[in-house]
């Protein structure tokens, strides 16, 4: 079902060319972060609030949380096609280029600029996550038990080194049951 949209839908190939270029440009961990640029901030094809729903169950279903998110960027704005055309744009000319790369690069490991151009990218790619994490925060909705959720989660990982799977499990079906409950009883 496609989602509101603040302006026209793109088209398939737009939504191709807009995944592709996200999966060609980006390195390490931080395509969430050009997702949000790319399809909330640049081009308003969806919400932030949708966009950061989505992330939120894209993050906790199992697999690669980009491959997740873009089935279901491309499902909301042009259903099933929209999901098989997100995934092989964000895959298909990655892993092309990439197995292009991986030959290239295996003959030129020994070579300084590469080991330095090689450093840089992975520092750039931590910055990409940073920013995603300080969005999400500063658009969580400012309730107790929201708040209460994501430090308890924090906790638990970080310090407690409670095992992710069963922080997702636990935490996460409380969340989910008090969200349903909150829109059960109809409060915004």
């Amino acid at each position: 079902m496609p989602a509101k949209l603040q302006i026209p839908p793109p088209t398939l190939l737009q939504l191709f060319m807009a995944f592709a270029r996200i999966g060609l440009t980006s390195f390490g961990g931080g395509l969430s972060g050009w997702l949000l640029r790319e399809f909330v901030e640049t081009r308003q094809w969806i919400g932030r609030e949708e966009f950061l729903n989505g992330l939120a169950v894209a993050q906790a279903l199992p697999g690669i949380n980009v491959t997740n998110m873009s089935i279901w960027i491309g499902y909301r704005l042009h259903g099933t096609i929209g999901s098989v055309i997100g995934v092989l744009g964000i895959l298909l000319p990655a892993t092309t280029l990439i197995i292009l790369l991986g030959i290239l690069f295996g003959t030129l490991t020994d070579v300084g600029p590469v080991q330095v151009a090689l450093v840089g990218a992975a520092a750039a790619a931590v910055g990409l996550p940073m920013h995603l994490g300080v969005t999400m925060v500063l658009h969580l909705r400012r309730q107790v038990l929201p708040v209460a959720i994501m430090v308890i989660s924090f906790l638990a990982v970080v310090w407690l080194h409670v095992p992710l799977l069963w922080v997702v499990i636990g935490l996460g079906s409380v969340s989910v049951t008090l969200e349903w409950v909150r829109l059960r009883r109809g409060k915004p």
